[in-house]
């Protein structure tokens, strides 16, 4: 079963119109795709609100399997402590390559071998 059939439209639509920064925290968590491994403070970068790193967590930790939430980790590549065995094998099964419970390597993003 893959981890898309669990994907509610009904919470992301909620969640998005419920204020600017959220929608923009769903729109960049929604673009990342298979492969691309990047930290809370990338989403938040991204989304233009720099330093709000909690606010994405706080957002993925509600938001179940609605939003690609395992391809985001801590800075460092580590895991968070939430569901990491369930995160680590929906990354390789996305060819991320892990140890230990922390990013080594993946596809695309800030762990991406051409980024380094």
């Amino acid at each position: 079963m893959s981890s898309e059939s669990f994907k509610s439209s009904e919470w992301t639509e909620r969640e998005s119109t419920s204020d600017p920064m959220r929608t923009a925290f769903v729109a960049a968590i929604e673009a990342l795709r298979p492969g691309e491994v990047v930290s809370y403070g990338d989403v938040a970068a991204r989304a233009g609100y720099p330093r709000r790193h909690r606010a994405v967590g706080q957002l993925l930790g509600a938001s179940f399997d609605a939003l690609p939430w395992w391809r985001v980790v801590y800075n460092d590549g580590r895991l968070p402590p939430v569901n990491p065995t369930l995160q680590e094998q929906r990354l390789i099964e996305e060819g991320v390559t892990m140890e230990r419970m922390r990013v080594v390597q993946s596809p695309l993003g800030r762990f991406a071998a051409s980024s380094k």
